[in-house]
């Protein structure tokens, strides 16, 4: 297993060098633009309070999930399902209170208020996107429990090559 995973970091970061060395060549159309926006539009809808840098990693182990070089065993699959279901349920009761409350923020700023008036609002949204970022933090350490050196190597560097591409 440890041969594998060393032939696939291997193979990431020829491919890696190969994309830096095409980097000039690449988005000739502009399509490399509108990536960045999208991005950028979803970073502003991020109920977290660290808006990038953290990496999503059972979203990664997901997309990698029957990857041979992975090689998940199914008692991981089972526990990183468990994370992934815990994760996704605790952020879908955030979220929507998360962005309500800065359209309410948003909205009440421009009508004018006072920051006094709005102080218990913004308190109140620091709190969730605290709880939000942490549910986040744990979900990260959570899943570095579940997988190998290896496994995370591999994922970290599969992210950086996802990166590099963009």
């Amino acid at each position: 297993m440890i041969r594998r995973s060393t032939i696939a970091f291997l193979t990431l970061c020829s491919l890696m060098a190969v994309s830096a060395q095409a980097e000039g060549m690449k988005c000739p159309s502009g399509k490399c633009m509108m990536k960045q926006s999208k991005m950028m539009q979803k970073k502003k809808h991020s109920p977290f309070l660290i808006k990038q840098g953290l990496p999503h990693l059972t979203k990664m182990v997901m997309k990698h999930w029957d990857d041979t070089l992975l090689a998940l065993t199914p008692e991981q699959q089972e526990k990183l399902v468990l994370v992934r279901k815990e994760t996704m349920g605790s952020l879908k009761q955030l979220k929507p209170q998360i962005f309500r409350l800065q359209s309410s923020i948003i909205a009440e700023s421009q009508k004018g208020a006072k920051t006094q008036t709005l102080q218990a609002d913004v308190e109140k949204l620091a709190s969730l996107e605290a709880k939000a970022t942490l549910t986040h933090l744990r979900c990260i350490e959570n899943t570095k429990n579940i997988l190998t050196k290896e496994q995370f190597m591999y994922l970290n560097t599969a992210r950086k090559f996802n990166k590099a591409m963009i």
